[in-house]
């Protein structure tokens, strides 16, 4: 009985959270991981180290697979193309990953669909950012077209002598200006797609940004209307089947209530994402098990969820430089909070793990996201915390 390789570009935590689930169904999971010290080194048997914007790297990681997926967006376009000429079975094809790398690609492409996006422009120079801002109205949204994420790449424009002040910003190209949308809340829609085309979707989720960061998730998102809720599951659905999406894809969205479809697409991700990490525990399947299921081009697992509502939490690095020596406290805290650690060294401002709670029968979204921050902070922090229940933001 043969079981199937399952190759992994990239070796954060993303593909370290693969790797029980590629054990759960017998796969053979390998990492080709930036150094011996990656989050997911210490997850696999087979983790060469490897630089993956180097081809003969590619080639020989590729060799012995049966697919070739990824942990994050960068691996340059054509040598994915390369690979695909060579034989290797390459999900998500370099064609649809294009939009999770390039910014001004995807805007074009999303205007294609008639899908709602922000008033948006490819601008070369100060001249044409200056002219933008005139047209639409300050403040507007500054963005490198590769390479950003997390808040990284992303620069607010209030004025035009901010305009003028970003002259070096365009020594590298052409750059994306975007209105700065007026939103009430950030959204994820996240969805998986088989080569085949089989296509599933889970809750609409509020996701929580502090300091352009993934903070919290609270899924599904609450008071959303289901017409607003459908019709942003069905854009991401879109969005997979026309750019031939495989695995597991991410859209991120704002709320616009009263305005066109009471949301507009900020970006995609097209690998698991940290919106989708409610998943691990609150629904039937979780995201890495569905991508795993999908590249392989299996039939996708149910994505009911399993309670009323799931809260995730991120925790990033702070004082407390040995996790372990936080757990017995946290753990006591909040029995029912589940815990995942990334295995990374603490840095501060680091995301070294997360937390997720599942509700019982009528608990309330503000009691879940307090016992969730009560562990999160006692593991980060490395002293026990006095339970959190007022003054979380939304």
């Amino acid at each position: 009985m043969t079981f199937p390789v399952i190759g992994v570009v990239g070796g954060g935590q993303l593909a370290r959270m693969m790797a029980p689930e590629a054990l759960n169904l017998g796969f053979e999971l390998r990492i080709l991981a930036e150094g011996p010290d990656v989050s997911a080194a210490r997850s696999v048997a087979t983790a060469p180290v490897g630089d993956y914007t180097d081809l003969t790297a590619l080639r020989e990681f590729a060799r012995g697979l049966d697919v070739l997926t990824f942990d994050h967006e960068h691996v340059p376009n054509a040598h994915l193309q390369t690979l695909i000429s060579e034989g290797v079975n390459v999900q998500p094809r370099p064609a649809a990953l294009i939009h999770a790398q390039d910014k001004l690609v995807m805007r074009r492409a999303i205007a294609e669909l008639g899908l709602p996006n922000p008033a948006w422009a490819e601008v070369h120079d100060v001249a044409e950012l200056l002219a933008f801002g005139e047209k639409i109205g300050w403040p507007i949204v500054l963005k490198t077209p590769r390479g950003g994420y997390d808040g990284k790449g992303v620069r607010m424009i209030d004025s035009p002598d901010d305009a003028r002040a970003a002259a070096d910003w365009f020594v590298n190209g052409s750059l994306l200006a975007e209105d700065k949308v007026d939103f009430t809340r950030e959204l994820s829609a996240l969805v998986a797609r088989t080569p085949s085309g089989e296509a599933k979707g889970w809750d609409v989720v509020h996701t929580i940004q502090v300091d352009g960061v993934c903070d919290e998730v609270i899924a599904p998102a609450k008071e959303l209307s289901e017409d607003v809720a459908a019709a942003a599951r069905l854009a991401a659905l879109q969005i997979a089947e026309a750019f031939g999406v495989t695995g597991v894809m991410a859209a991120e969205l704002f709320e616009t209530p009263g305005h066109g479809a009471g949301f507009v697409i900020n970006e995609l991700a097209m690998r698991p994402h940290n919106t989708g990490h409610w998943t691990m525990n609150g629904s039937i399947t979780s995201q890495f098990e569905q991508h795993l299921r999908a590249v392989l081009d299996l039939p996708l697992g149910a994505t009911d969820a399993l309670a009323e509502t799931t809260v995730m939490k991120n925790y990033l690095g702070g004082a407390n430089q040995n996790l372990f020596s936080a757990f017995a406290a946290a753990l006591a805290a909040e029995p029912r909070v589940k815990v995942h650690v990334y295995g990374k060294s603490v840095r501060p401002g680091r995301k070294i793990g997360h937390v997720n709670v599942v509700s019982e029968p009528g608990e309330s979204v503000d009691s879940l996201r307090a016992r969730a921050s009560t562990v999160a902070s006692i593991i980060r922090d490395g002293a026990p915390a006095t339970t959190i229940s007022e003054g979380l933001t939304s």
